[in-house]
């Protein structure tokens, strides 16, 4: 179903041509996506949450094809690096190993 969902974001992307934009423009983007669900999550907006992922997701999408890469292959590389990692939570925040004994 994801795949299939960014096939969707990525014909529309290229469709209005955003896909050889300017990637600041897209990285300034997601910051105004992001802070929306900062927004979203200090009001207690669950809707407004749940509505800034996805468009957190659209642009990130859009940005790795402007980039020369996919989000799954970024994605990818994400979970090769974590999925091993060992650690433990503090305060409610996981912390890796190699940072638990600095």
């Amino acid at each position: 179903m994801m795949q299939e969902l960014t096939k969707k974001i990525q014909e529309w992307a290229v469709e209005r041509n955003l896909h050889t934009a300017d990637p600041n423009k897209q990285i300034l983007k997601l910051g105004e996506e992001f802070g929306e669900l900062c927004q979203g999550r200090a009001k207690g907006n669950p809707d407004q949450v749940k509505d800034s992922i996805g468009d957190m997701y659209v642009v990130l999408t859009i940005l790795a094809m402007q980039l020369g890469t996919s989000v799954e292959h970024c994605a990818s590389l994400a979970y090769d690096e974590i999925k091993d990692r060992k650690g433990k939570m503090v305060n409610g925040v996981f912390i890796k190993e190699d940072d638990l004994n600095v």
